[in-house]
Order: C-alpha cells, then sequence, then structure tokens
C-alpha cells in the first residue's frame, strides 16, 4: 500500500496529497487513517468500502 494518496479535502476545499499516518488490520479489512499534507485534516478508510468522510445523505 502507498504511503501517499489523492483526495479531496473539505477544509482546502480541492484534491490533495494525503499521507497514511497509521493502518491496522480488522475483520473489516485494512483500517488506515489519512492526513491531508496542507491542513492536517485526517479521515479514515476501512477496506475499499468504508470511508469516514464519506457522503451518507443519500
Amino acid at each position: 500500500m502507498s504511503l501517499e494518496t489523492q483526495h479531496y479535502c473539505p477544509s482546502c476545499g480541492e484534491e490533495t496529497t494525503f499521507y497514511r499516518t497509521a493502518s491496522t488490520e480488522l475483520h473489516l479489512g485494512l483500517k488506515t487513517k489519512w492526513r491531508c499534507t496542507e491542513c492536517d485534516y485526517g479521515f479514515v478508510r476501512i477496506g475499499e468500502d468504508i470511508e469516514s468522510d464519506a457522503d451518507v445523505s443519500a
């Protein structure tokens, strides 16, 4: 897994580089914490399907 990823940052208002701060294996998949290199905004991704900053208003 890469140490960096491109992702939309709601604090910066644009797509920016995030760096991986931590990861651990769970029964749901790999849990990975990411931080924005510009503003330190963070989110968590578990596996490929679960994201802490995903839009769930549908």
